[in-house]
């Protein structure tokens, strides 16, 4: 998977000439605190206006007041607090787990979090900085004065600095200023932070994820439409992309923008989920997200925290899944992210070997520290918990699982048995998915992983990695190849179809066509398409058609489901004027068909991991390119009979072998004129006759339309007999 790098921010010093307006830390102010946060914290309305009164004392003007920073001094003076209190949110229970690498909550420790001490409203600030000498919290409440307000040290060897400021409140910004043990500073944004200024600015933003959530029905609900043996099919989308607004198309459209216009759309099409690529706060734009430096900070470019709990809220409330793409696997070097936080490597494994992704340019994760595994399966559990998500879908999988992973020889270290094989990026995938399942059983994980390593989606307890799916990368790139060519050819490659039932059922694979089949000049899906205007159509129906017949669950790139004709650009929305053309138009209505499809006959979910749910009916006519399979569900009266045409030509009175006698009725067919299809199918009920075909006792004679796909089910009182039996 090819990603852009992120741009190296090298001035921190950018972010002092932000600050949050009054209107916004009044209106940040007004929500109370998570109920997972100190009961100190919870206050009545007078009190909570105090706070932001404090905030929009400290953070109103747009460049640093060492006027305001004095009068903070003076009201501090006068509480007889010092200007950094000690007080710490960590019991030794708490330090025990982080340093074993099993405190799996640490959002709720670290970073910036607003309570009261001393009967004084303020701030608490905790940072691990194991080999800083000097740590201090600057921002606008003091003028950026690095030696006005120092942490303190824990005594436990923790690395942890910490400290209560006084009347700091939601909707300042800061950093931290630190001093390595060399003498270096640094300044750093808080890797803790809920928030953080509009890039390019870099500070982090005094925040809370408190939200009054109306998704109970979901919640408790969602175990039924998460399981394996559901439907699933996903539109993966970028969220600053989609859609833009037509008075001001260089304008994003906003968290709750976006929801009014999503949730319609996504319940008309019938989509079950909807997967946004990283919406994690990132410096640099063109790297869609995949660089990221605020691991717990909703990206501001959309809107506030609980902007984006709304829209993940309204999706619930339609009955739509939200899936979030999680990126453990680096992060990139910016001068106030994670790279040599205290002027060594903390986050990073040192060995450059190990610790820095030639691909990407970007810093690898140390996954052999218990501190940073801890970091990392918090902020997994963090938007599990605190945004209801019900997915992740783990980015780079590959890229972490081997040592060697796009580096010569010479590059890499072999692990200890002499293999390639990284030993901590894998323990630390079994302990994410052990954690997370244990925590919410109703979710999943999905691994973004494109090699044959064994067992990526089987349970730990069986040497599993433990994923819930996994994208199925090598019928992506078979499929695609095969559809490239001109019909005429295809012939010659139909083992490029049918070689994918030789593993489906190894792993609980998800189909996708993602963002990666759509960018570097590789087009798009109907740009990949051969033939003239009316092939290349029929051609992407009947792809379609393949994907959501084929065993495992789906996903698909937005744009796709309307042939967007131009490739994916992160830069502009996408072309939604091409539906006002029928050939567009008629891609559209041919996904919700097959979303309709794919929700409504259990042959298509219910066995979807399972070899029993697939049978080939013939799979050898090489020579008309014709596909012919049975889906099969618990209830064998649901049996669903695929036939696929690789090629334009039709075929009238083609005989085919089924797996019951009865009459066979057409539920599917993509060559339908509302999908800009030609309208040739079979209009009646096909009654079944005593001629073996295919190895059957029973067979039809059907009608192919060109370059289509057509679906089959019993519909009389014959299927009635083969109710209850088991496939």
């Amino acid at each position: 998977m090819a990603k852009q790098t992120s741009k190296p921010t090298d001035q921190p010093a950018e972010s002092k000439s932000v600050k949050t307006t009054k209107k916004a830390a009044s209106k940040a102010i007004e929500a109370t605190p998570s109920a997972s946060e100190d009961a100190a914290v919870k206050k009545p309305a007078a009190k909570r206006a105090t706070i932001a009164k404090t905030a929009e004392t400290v953070s109103a003007d747009q460049k640093p007041s060492k006027a305001k920073a004095k009068k903070l001094e003076v009201v501090q003076s006068t509480t007889g607090l010092k200007p950094v209190e000690p007080y710490s949110r960590f019991t030794d229970f708490d330090i025990d787990l982080f340093k074993g690498g099993k405190h799996y909550k640490l959002y709720e420790k670290f970073g910036s979090h607003v309570v009261e001490h001393h009967g004084v409203i303020g701030t608490y600030f905790a940072v691990w900085a194991p080999n800083a000498q000097y740590v201090s919290v600057i921002g606008n409440f003091n003028g950026w004065n690095s030696g006005s307000h120092s942490l303190n040290p824990r005594w436990d060897a923790s690395g942890i600095w910490e400290g209560f400021i006084p009347h700091v409140g939601v909707g300042e910004t800061y950093k931290y200023f630190i001093k390595s043990s060399s003498g270096e500073t640094l300044e750093k944004s808080d890797p803790f932070a809920l928030r953080w200024e509009i890039p390019p600015h870099t500070a982090s933003i005094v925040a809370d994820t408190f939200y009054e959530w109306k998704d109970q029905d979901w919640m408790a609900n969602r175990y039924k439409h998460n399981a394996l043996d559901k439907p699933y099919s996903v539109y993966e989308m970028h969220l600053g992309s989609w859609a833009r607004s037509s008075e001001s198309p260089d304008e994003f459209l906003n968290y709750r923008q976006v929801a009014e216009k999503l949730v319609p759309y996504i319940t008309e099409m019938g989509f079950t989920h909807v997967e946004f690529m990283p919406l994690m706060e990132h410096p640099y734009y063109p790297s869609w997200g995949y660089q990221i430096t605020g691991f717990f900070a909703a990206s501001s470019r959309y809107g506030t925290p609980q902007d984006l709990m709304y829209l993940v809220e309204e999706l619930h409330k339609a009955g739509i899944g939200v899936i979030f793409d999680w990126v453990p696997s680096h992060f990139p070097g910016d001068a106030h992210g994670l790279y040599r936080f205290d002027g060594t490597h903390v986050y990073e494994h040192e060995d450059v070997r190990k610790g820095f992704h030639p691909d990407w340019k970007s810093y690898i994760f140390n996954y052999g520290r218990n501190e940073v595994k801890a970091f990392l399966i918090s902020n997994a559990l963090f938007w599990l918990d605190r945004y209801h998500i019900d997915g992740l879908r783990v980015d780079a999988v590959a890229s972490m699982l081997y040592l060697d992973y796009s580096r010569n020889h010479g590059e890499w270290e072999p692990n200890i048995f002499g293999g390639n094989e990284n030993l901590e990026a894998i323990d630390f995938l079994k302990e994410f998915n052990s954690t997370v399942y244990s925590n919410f059983p109703d979710v999943q994980t999905i691994a973004e992983e494109s090699t044959s390593f064994s067992g990526v989606s089987r349970p730990v307890f069986t040497g599993g990695l433990g994923f819930g799916m996994k994208w199925m990368m090598g019928w992506m790139h078979d499929t695609l190849k095969y559809f490239a060519r001109d019909p005429i050819y295809r012939k010659y490659h139909q083992d490029q179809l049918t070689f994918s039932l030789v593993y489906a059922f190894t792993e609980n694979f998800m189909l996708p066509f993602s963002h990666d089949e759509v960018v570097y000049g590789k087009g798009s899906m109907i740009g990949k398409m051969p033939g003239d205007d009316w092939q290349r159509f029929a051609n992407l129906r009947v792809l379609y058609s393949f994907m959501f017949t084929h065993p495992g669950t789906k996903l698909l790139f937005m744009g796709g489901e309307f042939a967007q004709s131009e490739e994916w650009n992160f830069q502009y929305s996408l072309d939604w004027h091409l539906l006002e053309y029928d050939s567009h138009f008629g891609i559209k209505e041919t996904v919700k068909a097959l979303n309709q499809l794919y929700r409504s006959e259990p042959a298509l979910y219910e066995k979807a991991f399972d070899w029993t749910g697939f049978e080939w009916i013939d799979a050898g006519n090489y020579e008309q390119s014709i596909l012919v399979f049975i889906r099969k569900g618990i209830d064998r009266a649901n049996d669903l009979l695929v036939v696929l045409n690789m090629t334009p030509a039709v075929h009238h009175n083609y005989r085919i072998g089924v797996p019951a006698a009865g009459n066979w009725q057409e539920v599917f067919n993509s060559d339908k004129k509302e999908y800009w299809g030609g309208g040739v199918g079979n209009f009646e009920p096909l009654a079944s006759e005593k001629e073996e075909w295919s190895g059957r006792p029973d067979s039809i004679t059907i009608t192919i339309p060109p370059l289509a796909a057509v679906v089959f089910k019993r519909n009389d009182a014959s299927s009635a007999k083969a109710k209850g039996d088991k496939a």
